[in-house]
C-alpha cells in the first residue's frame, strides 16, 4: 500500500450555493448553505485514503467545534491524525460561493493553520517513512520549504500543489519532484496563458509538471518526453470545489503503486470527475471501488441523481 504524508491545511468550508455569484457590492439570495470539512491538505488526505493509500496528516486544527469535526472526519476516513496538532483558538475556514454551473469563488482564513511554522522530530520521522509527501500553500511557506527539504534528503517524492497561487522561491522549485498547478496557477507562475507554454516553462524549474485543465482533462510534461494530454470523462458538474484536490490525492496513490503516467493520470482524472458530480469537498470524494468501476464503463459518466 502506498504510504502518503500530507503536510497541509485543515479548514471548515462554509459553502453557499447560489444561482450566480454576487458582483462587488451586490447581495444575492442563496438556495442552500452547508458546513463541510475541507482545506487543501485535508482534502488531499481524504482523497488519497479513499483511493486506497495509507495516509497520515501533519497540520493543525483549532480548539473550537470545527477543530473537533475536522479531526473526526479525517479519522473516519482512516487518515492517521496522531501528528495533527490542536492549538488554542479558531480552526481555519474557507468561505465558498458555488454557482449553478458548479463554479466557485473562495476566501480562506488560515486560523490554526498559521501556527504550523516548523516541523517537529515526529513530523520529520513520519515524512522519512513515506513514499510521497503532498504539499500545498495554505500553511506558512517556511514550513512547506522545510517539509520539502526533509523529504528530498530522505529520498521521498515531493508533490506540490501551488495553491493559493503566489510567487515561489527558487529553493522550493528545486525541492519539488512533481508540480500540479491548475491552468490559472500555471499562468500565475509563468506569465504564459497557454497551458502548453506554461508547462514547458515550468519544466525549467521542476522535473515533472501536470497542469489540470478542468473539464478538458490535464496536460503532463516531463523532461525528455513529449507533452501528453489526457482527457477527462464527460460529466455534469454540480460542485467543482474539490476536483483539484481529489485529482492530486488519487494521482499520488496511482504513482505510489508504480502506474505509468498515462494510466495514473486517467485514474486521477476519473476520480476528479466523480467528485464534481456531488456537492461539498471531502464529502464528494470517491472511493477506490467507485474509481475502478467508472474506469470500466464508457467514457461518458452520468451525473449522480439529485
Amino acid at each position: 500500500m502506498t504510504s502518503i504524508v500530507v503536510l497541509g491545511s485543515t479548514n471548515m468550508d462554509l459553502v453557499a450555493y447560489v444561482k450566480r455569484a454576487p458582483a462587488r457590492g451586490e447581495t444575492v439570495t442563496g438556495r442552500s448553505f452547508r458546513t463541510v470539512p475541507g482545506g487543501k491538505g485535508a482534502n488531499q488526505a481524504v482523497a488519497a485514503a479513499r483511493a486506497g493509500g495509507e495516509v497520515a496528516m501533519i497540520g493543525a486544527v483549532g480548539s473550537d467545534d470545527f477543530g473537533h469535526r475536522l479531526r473526526d472526519v479525517l479519522e473516519h476516513c482512516s487518515v492517521d491524525t496522531d501528528l495533527l496538532r490542536t492549538v488554542e483558538g479558531p480552526s481555519g475556514t474557507a468561505h465558498i460561493v458555488v454557482d449553478e454551473e458548479g463554479g466557485n469563488a473562495i476566501v480562506v482564513v488560515p486560523g490554526a493553520n498559521g501556527s504550523v511554522t516548523s516541523l517537529s522530530r515526529g513530523d520529520e520521522a513520519l515524512i522519512s517513512g513515506a513514499d510521497l509527501l503532498l504539499l500545498q500553500l495554505e500553511l506558512p511557506l517556511s514550513v512547506v520549504v522545510d517539509g520539502a527539504a526533509h523529504a528530498r534528503g530522505q529520498g521521498v517524492r515531493t508533490v506540490l500543489t501551488p495553491a493559493p497561487a503566489q510567487p515561489l522561491p527558487p529553493e522550493l522549485f528545486d525541492l519539488t519532484d512533481l508540480l500540479v498547478p491548475n491552468e490559472h496557477e500555471a499562468t500565475a507562475l509563468t506569465g504564459r496563458t497557454d497551458p502548453h507554454a506554461a508547462a514547458l516553462a515550468l519544466l525549467e524549474a521542476v522535473p515533472e509538471v501536470v497542469v489540470t485543465l478542468g473539464a478538458a482533462g490535464c496536460l503532463y510534461a516531463a523532461r525528455g518526453a513529449e507533452l501528453l494530454t489526457v482527457p477527462a470523462p464527460r460529466v455534469r458538474a454540480v460542485d467543482t470545489t474539490a476536483a483539484g484536490d481529489t485529482f492530486v490525492g488519487a494521482l499520488a496513490v496511482a504513482l505510489g503503486e508504480g502506474r505509468p503516467a498515462p494510466e495514473a493520470l486517467a485514474w486521477a482524472g476519473t476520480a476528479a470527475a466523480l467528485s464534481v458530480r456531488r456537492e461539498g469537498a471531502s464529502t464528494s470524494m470517491p472511493y477506490r471501488t467507485e474509481i475502478e468501476a467508472a474506469l470500466g464503463t464508457p467514457p461518458s459518466l452520468e451525473a449522480d441523481p439529485a
